[in-house]
């Protein structure tokens, strides 16, 4: 749904919002200065499928100011901020689908209102829109498209999937491969935020609390790096071999996710993967446990087992149902198993998010520019355009580094090391 003129409180609140969140941007500031004065994206029609949050506004706020006529629809049901999309709508005059909580079906309503735009470049957070594109649209909308990007690396495994079996239609930037991207975001957005998410939910003490990460990807990192900070004792759980034994290293218990289910006081999911708390774990939970994910879809825990095993259920918080199992023990699900960190929180904070949307933005700018050299694969963007954007946020922190001297340069590029 789009947001009128009933909703002007609402479109005030959000607008402070985002331009306190616009403060934490400096980055992307400055590609909007730019973008506004060259107008790199005039003419392209954008459809943008990401989270509605106060830092998605300044990133759609850019790409507007470099030219684009731009719409944004919600990348999930509960990460909606009503607020920031009325305040988009009334203040930006950007249209936006997308309303907080909303069913399966107004979802799909909103994905197909943003196609229906008639995108040249889409933008995606976990490829909802590429997929329904080539599942629906085939070549009606697809041979419009001369790009898109993606965000997370969820939908980067659902691309690169689609590009291994020849079925991508388009070319795709990779946003979430960029190295100002997923060291930061990945591990101290999704730490910081899903965190977050938690207390909010909850107002839980996580001193002393056996806390399980499963999957020790960067977001798990994050995750983990974060509970321990607050005194969490952290276990991790993993199926990579390498990843586990980075975890012990790091000083984590790593662990089966059996042996940790009937110690655990709280097990956060970020792995991307099919029912990671599966029905056996969740018959061996200890009783109180709370279970949430922060990945990108509500499929890591098997909702549909903790329903078979439950004799009743009831909402005790805001994002907390209590499910009560035939023995009395109870299982505390967060956010209907969707991501903690937008739902029950407000996502990563702006100044990481700074450094990603500034990629998001300048992956729609190099789609523009070298559409004629793009096949239907999905590409990363130039290391020098993640060096610019590091620079960029060092600079805007005030920190100065280091530069390599004529002769430095040429020791390193020579072989003959040492001579």
């Amino acid at each position: 749904m789009q947001y009128d003129i009933k909703d002007k409180t609402l479109a005030s609140k959000g607008r402070l919002r985002i331009e306190w969140a616009d403060q934490q941007m400096p980055v992307l500031r400055q590609i909007r200065n730019r973008f506004a004065k060259e107008k790199p994206l005039a003419k392209i029609k954008m459809s943008c499928c990401l989270h509605v949050t106060t830092e998605t506004a300044n990133l759609v706020r850019t790409l507007k100011e470099g030219g684009a006529d731009v719409v944004l629809c919600a990348s999930n049901p509960l990460s909606t901020q009503d607020d920031v999309a009325a305040s988009l709508v009334m203040d930006y005059d950007i249209p936006v689908f997308a309303i907080k909580g909303e069913d399966r079906d107004t979802y799909y309503k909103h994905l197909i209102a943003a196609i229906e735009h008639g995108p040249d470049i889409t933008m995606d957070d976990g490829a909802d829109l590429v997929s329904l594109l080539h599942q629906l649209y085939k070549e009606s909308y697809l041979k419009k498209i001369i790009g898109s990007t993606e965000e997370t690396t969820t939908g980067v495994i659902r691309l690169k999937s689609m590009e291994k079996e020849g079925t991508l239609r388009i070319p795709v930037i990779a946003v979430n491969e960029s190295e100002t991207k997923h060291l930061f975001d990945n591990r101290y957005g999704t730490g910081q935020s899903t965190i977050d998410g938690l207390l909010r939910a909850t107002n839980i003490l996580l001193c002393g609390k056996n806390f399980v990460v499963c999957g020790y990807g960067w977001c798990g990192k994050g995750v983990a790096m974060r509970a321990k900070g607050m005194g969490a004792n952290v276990i991790v759980t993993e199926v990579d071999p390498i990843r586990a034994i980075e975890a012990v290293m790091d000083g984590f218990r790593v662990m089966k996710l059996e042996q940790a289910m009937p110690i655990a006081d709280i097990v956060i999911t970020v792995t991307g993967d099919l029912n990671v708390v599966d029905e056996h774990h969740l018959e061996k939970a200890k009783d109180g446990v709370i279970i949430a994910n922060s990945g990108h879809f509500n499929d890591e825990i098997n909702i549909e087992a903790l329903e078979k095993l439950s004799v009743s259920k009831r909402q005790v918080r805001d994002y907390v149902v209590e499910y009560v199992l035939e023995d009395d023990r109870k299982i505390y699900l967060l956010s209907e198993g969707r991501l903690l960190n937008l739902s029950a929180a407000e996502g990563h904070p702006a100044a990481v998010m700074d450094m990603s949307f500034a990629n998001q933005a300048l992956a729609a700018e190099y789609v523009v520019k070298n559409q004629s050299k793009l096949e239907n694969k999905v590409y990363v963007l130039p290391h020098q355009i993640d060096k610019e954007i590091a620079a960029l946020k060092l600079k805007s922190m005030g920190i100065e580094i280091d530069k390599l001297t004529p002769e430095q340069e040429k020791y390193l590029s020579s072989w003959q090391f040492g001579t």
